[in-house]
């Protein structure tokens, strides 16, 4: 099966170089909070909280720190109403950009948000200007050393996974998102150990990205990924490997 999204990659990537501890704690907490006010404070009938509550472990967050989230979600503690607001627009060599954001003033984020694209060479667009071009998908990494391929490929397609390939040191499950916690919990009752696991979206195409235009690209994603309100950033560049290699 064909690789299906060279953005996941440089997400990856670019992960492990940007993992700040604080702003992943920050943006884990919000999710926990916003899915329990949504959706309930018991994981067991919440999918988004279970998964909000999944990564917070993974990232090692302190157990108390998720259940003060829970319920500040729910009411039970006091806390900041956070709303959820999507704003899209372009980069560089007109690369679609879509920013999920978790805000208390909705006034300041636009603004900023806005100050981000200009100054990075990007614009803001109307609300439906890009989000057709992004599915949403499960997207599940395992690290490459961690199984072999036709044993991995065997458990997640019986699972029902929808595509997979190889990426760089990885393995790449995407799913449909209703087939997402059965594909995980089948890769973990294997004892396969998950890299991440994540509801994402995935472009339907990509726009080629060269070496003039990359290093622009990739400053206005990650400036968006670096506001404190911002908790997701998708698209959907195409920047060659040797590229990545040029602009670090």
């Amino acid at each position: 099966m064909s690789g299906h999204s060279k953005w996941a990659s440089i997400k990856h990537k670019k992960a492990a170089v940007d993992a700040k501890r604080g702003k992943i704690f920050t943006k884990i907490i919000r999710e926990i909070t916003v899915a329990a006010k949504t959706g309930g404070g018991d994981p067991d009938t919440n999918p988004r909280l279970r998964l909000a509550i999944s990564n917070a472990k993974s990232s090692n967050m302190p157990a108390d720190n998720i259940d003060r989230a829970v319920k500040k979600g729910t009411g039970t503690l006091d806390g900041f109403t956070y709303e959820e607001v999507v704003y899209e627009g372009y980069g560089a060599a007109g690369v679609a950009i879509y920013v999920q954001c978790l805000t208390d003033n909705k006034n300041r984020t636009v603004s900023e948000i806005r100050n981000i694209f200009s100054k990075k060479n990007g614009n803001l667009a109307g609300a439906g200007s890009v989000a057709w071009i992004f599915e949403m998908k499960g997207l599940i990494t395992v690290d490459a050393n961690a199984a072999t391929e036709d044993k991995l490929m065997e458990i997640v397609l019986n699972a029902g996974a929808e595509d997979f390939s190889r990426e760089g040191d990885n393995f790449e499950i995407v799913t449909q998102p209703h087939d997402f916690e059965a594909v995980k919990k089948a890769i973990e009752d294997a004892k396969i150990p998950v890299g991440t696991a994540a509801l994402t979206r995935i472009p339907k195409n990509l726009t080629p990205v060269d070496a003039a235009n990359a290093r622009s690209v990739l400053d206005l994603i990650e400036a968006l990924e670096d506001h404190d309100d911002v908790q997701n950033v998708y698209a959907n560049c195409d920047i060659p490997d040797e590229v990545m290699k040029e602009v670090g």
